[in-house]
């Protein structure tokens, strides 16, 4: 376990249970010079030496609280389903583990807070994946609209939908933070939060509910200070869709492929008749919270994702929810 006096040269991961999400996770980690993929556990031992087999990991374990109670293992990923996230990150915390934990981080301001004091307490890094950050593309965009490339920041328009045909998938279950705000909307939300450099001061809502009661169709508005508006829709029943538009009183970025990025894309900036396509060299998707995970780690860096920043984005969710139940505005303290 790694403390103030011990600095290993690389970080010995552990994954609890075998979702599909790993698959995207695995490989950065089995690459990464400062990273190694040690264990995986699965409440099903046979399960979890199947998964590990498969993929190459060296230890199988049999339950999430075994992996926990491994010394060699520095640090968690939690891609569990939505509700478990604050249970099983507190939990590897207070075991001594750092924790890169899926988005959402938490479904509740106090599931934020009390994973902000176990981290606090027990000196770990938490962070929450949202692999979109560390990518070339996002850090271009964000460089520039602060350089004023586009002017003052006057409108973001956001989306990401897709279609879940999956009827029994966990997304659909409202008690397990289902619905497409929870699981596609935080992507616009957070992506408009980190561009604009502010926090949401009112968010509204309106959303169509399917049969089990989780938001199938969802848009959303959200007023910044200085009297930036953003606009995004998401959805779990519509086709593949993804775009961030961010608009200022010069001109305006346009990014076709925000949140899930690859090694060669474009992004447009328009000032005036002038449009320029960017390109930029990109790198793999999920290496970068890999990496920033390890600097936070083994530097003392910052994460660039902070629990103050995940725990905006929570509440800014949990606005637009609360909005679109009673038909009215939430104003949020920013």
């Amino acid at each position: 376990m790694i403390d103030a006096f011990t600095k290993p040269v690389s970080l010995r991961w552990g994954i609890l249970s075998t979702a599909r999400i790993n698959r995207a996770l695995i490989p950065p980690l089995q690459n990464s010079k400062r990273n190694e993929l040690r264990g995986v556990a699965s409440r099903d031992p046979v399960r979890a030496r199947t998964y590990a087999s498969e993929w190459h990991i060296p230890n199988a374990y049999a339950g999430y609280q075994a992996l926990l109670d491994d010394p060699d293992i520095d640090v968690v990923y939690n891609p569990l389903p939505n509700h478990l996230h604050a249970e099983w990150t507190i939990q590897a915390v207070r075991a001594g583990k750092h924790v890169l934990c899926e988005k959402p981080l938490a479904l509740s301001l106090d599931e934020v807070d009390a994973i902000a004091r176990a981290a606090h307490e027990n000196q770990r890094v938490v962070s929450e994946a949202f692999m979109y950050r560390h990518h070339p593309q996002t850090i271009k965009v964000k460089d520039l609209v602060d350089s004023g490339a586009i002017g003052k920041v006057q409108v973001v328009n956001g989306s990401f939908t897709f279609k879940l045909t999956d009827p029994t998938d966990v997304r659909m279950i409202p008690e397990m933070g289902g619905g497409s705000v929870w699981d596609v909307g935080c992507y616009p939300i957070s992506y408009a939060r980190w561009v604009i450099g502010d926090e949401v001061e009112e968010a509204f809502g309106w959303q169509v509910s399917g049969i089990t009661g989780v938001d199938e169709v969802f848009t959303g508005q959200l007023r910044f200070p200085g009297d930036v508006l953003v606009q995004f829709d998401c959805g779990i029943r519509s086709p593949y869709r993804t775009r961030m538009e961010i608009v200022g009183n010069e001109g305006s970025v346009t990014i076709p492929n925000p949140f899930k990025p690859g090694d060669n894309e474009k992004i447009i900036l328009s000032r005036g008749e002038k449009i320029e396509n960017i390109a930029i060299s990109g790198q793999e998707l999920y290496i970068g919270e890999v990496e920033d995970m390890a600097d936070c780690i083994l530097t003392g860096k910052s994460p660039r994702v902070t629990l103050a920043d995940s725990r905006n984005n929570v509440a800014t969710i949990l606005a637009l929810l609360e909005s679109a139940r009673s038909g009215k505005p939430v104003l949020l303290n920013g």
